[in-house]
């Protein structure tokens, strides 16, 4: 724990050095959450869709980061993780050329009484 989720537009794919922001999520979240690094897990989906903003439908991208988390940390410890995330995201994702960059960042508690996890090693 915590799942890690990016959602990113497609024209994103090939800007951006997905194991290298995905290692820098997982330390964050070491660091703000307390968890062990094991126990980090993200994922990158690209999103294909048209990306809409307001009214407008052009030149515009958008990243999005989940984190679904165990309940019990602090406001302050989900605040310092999201502050830290959008930082990182600036380091990774820079605008592009003409084109607006829309960043968000979630950080969710979910029910741990319903979730299973677990490792096979083959």
């Amino acid at each position: 724990m915590p799942q890690i989720s990016v959602d990113y537009s497609a024209n994103l794919a090939d800007s951006f050095d997905r194991r290298a922001l995905g290692l820098a999520l997982n330390q964050l979240a070491v660091k703000f959450l307390t968890v062990a690094p094991d126990g980090c897990k993200t994922r990158f989906r690209r999103a294909d869709e048209t990306v809409v903003v307001g009214e407008r439908a052009e030149g515009q991208d958008l990243v999005l980061v989940d984190f679904q988390i165990f309940p019990g940390r602090s406001p302050e410890a989900k605040a310092g993780l999201t502050e830290a995330v959008m930082a990182l995201l600036a380091e990774h994702l820079p605008a592009a050329p003409g084109r607006r960059l829309h960043t968000a960042v979630k950080v969710v508690d979910m029910d741990s009484d319903s979730y299973r996890g677990t490792t096979l090693d083959g």
